[in-house]
C-alpha cells in the first residue's frame, strides 16, 4: 500500500513539473514576442523622428502608418494614441491645421478610456501648440504648465521649453525666451539634441534682430546653418539662409547677403523640392482617406471571411449574406453620420474658439479699463492734494469776506471730487478681486458711534435726527473688519441723510443669536425720507444708478455708494435687503455672522479729543518727493507750531532718521528709488518705536495690510482732510508717549 502511494505521489509531482515547464516556455515565448514588438515600434518611431527632422514627409507618414497598423493589430491603445499625436504634430508643423485637429480629436477619444500620464501630457502640449498657432499666448502657457506637471519625460520637457520660448518672444518677454533657448543649445536630449539646438539658434537669431543686435544674430544663424547642413535639416537650412540674407542686407554687407540669397533661391527652385511637395501632399491625402475608411474596411474583410466558410449550410449562407449586407449598409450610414458629426464638431470647435477669443477680448478690455481707471484716480490725487491743501491754508489766513465764499466752494468741490475718486478706486478694487476682509479685534459700538459722530454735521444741516439704537447684549469684543464695516455704514447713513430732510435716520444693531464664539447680528439703516419706487428698486444697487435723472440732478452724488455696500457685504457672505415706499422712507437691512471673544480684556483707551493734542514743540520728518506737496505739508505743520525736516526720497529718510530724533515720520509710499514701505522696514531695524504714518495716494495694487506689515502705525490717504491729518498725528504721538510711560 505504501508503495502504491509513493508511485502515485511521484506521478503527480512529475505531471506538475511538466505543466510548470510548459507554462514557463509559453510565458518566455510571450515575453520574447513583447520585447521584439516593443523594439520594432521604437525603431519605427526613431525612423519617423529622423524623417521629420529632414522634412521627408512621405517617409515620415509611412513610418507612422506602419506604427498605427502594429497598434491596431496588437490592440495597443497607448501606441495608437502616441501615433495619433505624432500625426497631429507633423500636420500642424506642415501648416495643415484641419488634419492636425482631426488626429488630435481622435487622440482625445482614446484618452477617455485609458490611464496614460505621458499621453495626457503630450495631448496638452499639442493643445498649447494649437492655441499658440491661433495667437492665444497665455492660454498656451497654461496648457504647457499643466503638461509639465503630468510628465517629466526629457524630450517632452525640451519641446515645452522651445514652445515657451516662441510664446515669450511673441509677448516680448525676451529674457525668459533667451534663458529657455540657451538651455536648449546645450541640451542632452537622446532623441532630438541637434534638432532642438538648431531651432534654438534660429530663434535666438530672430530675437537678436528684434533687439537690433545684428552681430549676435549672425552668430546664431551661422550656428543653426552649420548644424542643419550637418544633419540634413532642410527646413532649417532654408530658414538660416533667409535670416543671414536679411541680416547682411540690413547692415549693408550686400555681397554676403547676395551669397545667402542665391543659396536660398537654389533651394526654392529645385525640381526636387517641387516634386517632393506634390508627393508629400498626395501621401498625406492618401493616409488621411485610409484612416477615415478604416472601420468600413474592417467590416468588409469580416464579411468576406464569413462568405468563404465551407462548413455553412446554404440557408445559413443566405442569412449570413443578408445580415452582412445590412451591416454594410449600417456601416456606410455610420460613416456618413460620422462625417456629419466631424463637420459638426469642427463647427463647434470653431465656435468655441470664437467664444474663447471673445472671452479673452472681454477680459483684456476689463483689465485695460481697470488699469486705466486706477492710473487716472491715482494720478489725480497728487494735484488734488495741492488744491485741497492750499484751499485749507488760504481759509486759515483770514481771507476777505468776498473771497471766503469762493474758497469754500473750491473746498467743497475738492472734497466732492475726492469722494468720487475714492468710490471709483473702491469699485475697481472689488472688480479686480483685490479686497479681502480682515479678521482683527474691534469694538462694534465704537465703529458705529464714530460713523454717527462724523455724519452728525450733515444731519444738523438737513435738520434731521440721527439716532444709534445699539443692543447692549452684543459682545464687546468682536473679530472682523472694522474698516469695511465703517465704509458700509458711512455709505448707508450718508445716503439716508442725503434724501431725508426734517426727518429721522436710525442706525440699528441687534443680536439675533449667539453660539459659543459665533454671533449673528442684524443691522438696519432706516429713514423717513423720499423713498424709492418699486421700479427704481430693481436697479438701485447698480453702478451710477440713483433712481432717476431728476433725483441725480436734485441731490447730486455718483450713484456708487450702494454698489460699494453690496460688493463689500458680498465679501462677508451677506446680502443687502431693501424695503421702501414713496414718501414714506426706506429701510436697508442685512445680517452678518461674526466671531466674538468673551474672554478678551478691554484695552486701556488712549484716545484723545483733537483739542487735547499739544502740537507745540514737536519735530517731525516729512518724506515726500513732490515739491508742491512738501510745501503744503510743511505749512500745515507750521500752523500748529510743529517744526520739520524734509527727505526727498527713501534713502535720505533712513539717513536723517539715524542722525536725528523725531516725534513722528510722515512717510510717502510711492517714491523713486526705494519705496516708502522699504524705507519703513529699514528704519524699524534701528528704531522700532517711532510713530510712522504712511501718507499715500493709494492705488489699485496698494494694500493697507502691506503698509502695516512694513511697520507703519497708521495710514492717511492723500488728499486728506486737515482735521483727519492732525487727528492721526496727535493720536499716534500721544499713544507712543503714553505707552512709553507705562
Amino acid at each position: 500500500m505504501t508503495s502504491n502511494l509513493l508511485h502515485k505521489w511521484i506521478g503527480v509531482r512529475s505531471l506538475f513539473l511538466v505543466c510548470m515547464l510548459i507554462c514557463t516556455q509559453i510565458s518566455f515565448g510571450q515575453n520574447q514576442d513583447d520585447i521584439s514588438s516593443t523594439a520594432k515600434v521604437q525603431a519605427i518611431f526613431d525612423e519617423f523622428t529622423e524623417y521629420r527632422h529632414q522634412n521627408k514627409l512621405d517617409l515620415a507618414l509611412e513610418t507612422l502608418d506602419e506604427a498605427a497598423k502594429i497598434a491596431e493589430s496588437n490592440e495597443d491603445v497607448k501606441l495608437l494614441l502616441d501615433t495619433y499625436h505624432q500625426f497631429a504634430r507633423l500636420y500642424l508643423e506642415e501648416g495643415d491645421r484641419d488634419t492636425a485637429i482631426f488626429y488630435w480629436d481622435r487622440a482625445s477619444i482614446l484618452l477617455k478610456d485609458v490611464s496614460y500620464s505621458f499621453g495626457q501630457a503630450f495631448h496638452l502640449y499639442l493643445d498649447a501648440a494649437l492655441r499658440f498657432e491661433e495667437g492665444n499666448n497665455f492660454q498656451s502657457l497654461k496648457s504647457l504648465e499643466e503638461s509639465r506637471m503630468l510628465s517629466n519625460n526629457r524630450n517632452l520637457s525640451n519641446n515645452i521649453l522651445l514652445l515657451e520660448a516662441y510664446i515669450f518672444t511673441n509677448i516680448e518677454k525676451y529674457d525668459d525666451a533667451i534663458k529657455n533657448l540657451h538651455a536648449l543649445i546645450v541640451n542632452s536630449d537622446d532623441k532630438e539634441r541637434a534638432y532642438l539646438a538648431t531651432k534654438a539658434n534660429l530663434q535666438l537669431s530672430t530675437i537678436s534682430i528684434k533687439l537690433n543686435d545684428m552681430e549676435e544674430g549672425i552668430v546664431h544663424s551661422k550656428a543653426a546653418l552649420e548644424l542643419a547642413e550637418k544633419h540634413g535639416f532642410s527646413k532649417e537650412i532654408r530658414a538660416a539662409n533667409e535670416e543671414l540674407s536679411k541680416i547682411y542686407e540690413t547692415i549693408g554687407r550686400y555681397n554676403e547677403a547676395l551669397s545667402y540669397n542665391r543659396a536660398l533661391e537654389q533651394i526654392k527652385d529645385s525640381i526636387f523640392t517641387i516634386e517632393k511637395a506634390k508627393l508629400d501632399a498626395d501621401k498625406a491625402d492618401k493616409l488621411r482617406f485610409e484612416h477615415q475608411m478604416n472601420e468600413i474596411n474592417k467590416l468588409t474583410a469580416k464579411n468576406e471571411e464569413l462568405s468563404e466558410s465551407k462548413n455553412r449550410s446554404e440557408i445559413t449562407a443566405i442569412l449570413t449574406s443578408a445580415f452582412l449586407t445590412i451591416i454594410s449598409l449600417l456601416a456606410v450610414s455610420l460613416f456618413r453620420n460620422n462625417q456629419i458629426k466631424l463637420k459638426t464638431n469642427d463647427l463647434l470647435y470653431t465656435k468655441n474658439k470664437e467664444l474663447e477669443l471673445a472671452r479673452d477680448s472681454a477680459v483684456s478690455a476689463m483689465e485695460a479699463k481697470t488699469n486705466f481707471l486706477s492710473t487716472v484716480t491715482h494720478e489725480l490725487r497728487t494735484p488734488l492734494y495741492a488744491v485741497t491743501g492750499l484751499t485749507h491754508l488760504l481759509l486759515e489766513e483770514n481771507p476777505a469776506e468776498h473771497q471766503k465764499e469762493h474758497l469754500k466752494s473750491l473746498k467743497f468741490s475738492g472734497e466732492y471730487l475726492l469722494n468720487f475718486i475714492n468710490d471709483i478706486l473702491q469699485i475697481n478694487k472689488i472688480d479686480a478681486d483685490k479686497l479681502e476682509p480682515l479678521s482683527i479685534e474691534f469694538k462694534l459700538e465704537k465703529v458705529l458711534a464714530d460713523v454717527v459722530d462724523s455724519l452728525q454735521q450733515n444731519a444738523n444741516e438737513n435738520k434731521t435726527k440721527l439716532i444709534l439704537d445699539y443692543d447692549p447684549n452684543i459682545p464687546n469684543q468682536l473679530l472682523g473688519d472694522p474698516i469695511k464695516l465703517s465704509q458700509i455704514f458711512m455709505n448707508l447713513v450718508g445716503n439716508a441723510l442725503k434724501f431725508t430732510k426734517n426727518g429721522k435716520v436710525e442706525v440699528i444693531a441687534k443680536l439675533l443669536k449667539k453660539e459659543e464664539d459665533q454671533v449673528k447680528l442684524y443691522f438696519e439703516v432706516r429713514d423717513n425720507g423720499i423713498g424709492i419706487s418699486e421700479d427704481q428698486q430693481k436697479n438701485i444697487f447698480d453702478s451710477f444708478e440713483q433712481g432717476s435723472i431728476q433725483i441725480n440732478r436734485e441731490y447730486g452724488g455718483t450713484g456708487l455708494g450702494l454698489t460699494i455696500v453690496k460688493s463689500l457685504l458680498g465679501l462677508f457672505g451677506s446680502t443687502i435687503q431693501l424695503e421702501s415706499e414713496i414718501d414714506h422712507g426706506s429701510s436697508f437691512f442685512f445680517e452678518m455672522d461674526l466671531k466674538c471673544d468673551e474672554k478678551a480684556i478691554d484695552e486701556v483707551s488712549f484716545e484723545l479729543n483733537p483739542e487735547e493734542f499739544d502740537f507745540k514743540g514737536l519735530h517731525i520728518l516729512i518724506v515726500e518727493d513732490n515739491k508742491i506737496n512738501q510745501v503744503i505739508t510743511k505749512k500745515m505743520l507750521t500752523k500748529k507750531e510743529i517744526t520739520c525736516d524734509i527727505a526727498n526720497n527713501g534713502n535720505e529718510a533712513i539717513d536723517l532718521a539715524k542722525a536725528n530724533t523725531y516725534d513722528c515720520i510722515l512717510m510717502d509710499i510711492h517714491m523713486p528709488g526705494i519705496s516708502g514701505e522699504e524705507a519703513t522696514r529699514q528704519i524699524r531695524k534701528f528704531d522700532p518705536d517711532i510713530p510712522i504714518i504712511a501718507l499715500t495716494a493709494i492705488s489699485l495694487d496698494d494694500s493697507l495690510d502691506s503698509f502695516y506689515k512694513a511697520g507703519c502705525n497708521d495710514v492717511v490717504t492723500k488728499p486728506f482732510k486737515p482735521e483727519v491729518f492732525y487727528q492721526k498725528i496727535g493720536e499716534n504721538i500721544s499713544k507712543s508717549k503714553m505707552q512709553g510711560l507705562i
